[in-house]
């Protein structure tokens, strides 16, 4: 998440976990659930790659019509 508005946050201390759907394997998206103010999400297998931040309404949404 990279804007003026809401400027770049600060993920060094987020504490990247995956889907146990995953199986281990790489490949699937990585969420960090302790970034306040958003839920920042990447791919797993570019972990220096791009962020894309949800806030916490939109994720909580997105997951619910998941499952």
């Amino acid at each position: 998440m990279n804007s003026e508005r809401h400027g770049t946050p600060d993920l060094t201390g987020a504490m990247w976990r995956s889907s146990t759907f995953s199986g281990g394997n790489n490949e699937c998206v990585e969420v960090a659930a302790n970034v306040p103010g958003i839920v920042p999400v990447r791919d797993s297998k570019r972990p220096a790659g791009p962020v894309i931040g949800f806030g916490a309404g939109a994720w909580q949404a997105f997951v619910t019509q998941v499952r």
